[in-house]
């Protein structure tokens, strides 16, 4: 596990995937109509379900095989795996012993689905450089993941709060990386050109009951922070390309049925932005100055 200093871009292309829900599936469309023109994105950076499906990217899985994968890898039954004991644990938390480890749902269904995907795979060992973004639960700092077994990267980087259990790692417990960097383009600064796909928001219409009070909080706050760490980018100087999902219609976290068609919005996207990627990736091969960026 590392919080590295990038510099001197030795990286040509890397692919940022926020955190979106089953919406970040669209990282296999963009990856497979960046290939038909010979462009592979040489670093993968992810937070949350952008890098479960980056690690797909990374790991070299592209088309229908790629898409039929991620059904297993991200549904709604993956949230189900209820923890009886974390009822007692709300009601008598003395008694049930509650503490920092506390959540709703059992991830062991997540990881078995990951390991059958990806093996014992560590992130060094990947074809292409991936690197997942976590945070540190008792800092609130985030964290980049460059070393180690790929499926507790890619837990850490899920686990939701309260829902999922954290998950620890050298040393430190780790939770879901967009507490702290929706957007890691931060962990792409070594990248002379970056391609990123981020995912803003949808607040709640109506607050008439706790659960959407607790979403439009959540999300304002992660919005904002989205916002936030792409301005702090761009003014770094990071050369962003950023890409957009053109949908006929909102698309929940967990709506499966829409892979097929969330890979085709991120074929589009890229076929977009296409002539810009040339273009930026033609200049970034000229002489410039270097330049060091520190996270």
């Amino acid at each position: 596990m590392q919080n590295p200093s990038f510099s001197s871009f030795p990286h040509r292309l890397a692919l940022v995937l926020g955190s979106g829900g089953v919406r970040s599936i669209a990282a296999l469309g963009i990856a497979e109509r960046l290939a038909r023109e010979g462009i592979r994105p040489d670093l993968v950076v992810g937070c949350s379900s952008g890098a479960l499906f980056g690690a797909q990217v990374a790991q070299g899985m592209h088309g229908e095989e790629a898409v039929r994968l991620a059904t297993t890898l991200w549904s709604a039954e993956l949230t189900q795996q209820r923890r009886w004991r974390a009822y007692l644990q709300l009601i008598a938390p003395r008694l049930a012993g509650f503490g920092e480890g506390f959540a709703l749902r059992d991830d062991r269904l997540i990881a078995e689905r990951i390991g059958n995907a990806f093996g014992d795979t560590r992130l060094e060992h990947l074809p292409t450089p991936l690197r997942v973004a976590a945070t540190d639960a008792a800092t609130g700092q985030a964290v980049v993941l460059t070393q180690g077994r790929l499926v507790d990267a890619l837990r850490a980087s899920m686990a939701v709060p309260i829902l999922f259990p954290s998950v620890r790692i050298g040393g430190r417990r780790l939770v879901d990386g967009v507490l702290s960097d929706p957007l890691p383009l931060a962990a792409a600064a070594d990248a002379r050109v970056v391609l990123s796909l981020g995912f803003f928001g949808g607040l709640p219409r109506r607050v008439d009951r706790v659960s959407r009070l607790v979403a439009q909080t959540s999300t304002t706050l992660i919005n904002n922070l989205m916002q936030a760490r792409t301005e702090a980018a761009q003014a770094r100087g990071q050369k962003l390309i950023g890409l957009e999902l053109d949908l006929e219609r909102p698309v929940s976290l967990w709506e499966t049925a829409a892979m097929p068609a969330l890979f085709e919005a991120g074929w589009r996207a890229a076929e977009a932005r296409l002539l810009d990627i040339v273009a930026a990736l033609e200049a970034a091969q000229a002489p410039e100055r270097e330049l060091t960026f520190i996270e």
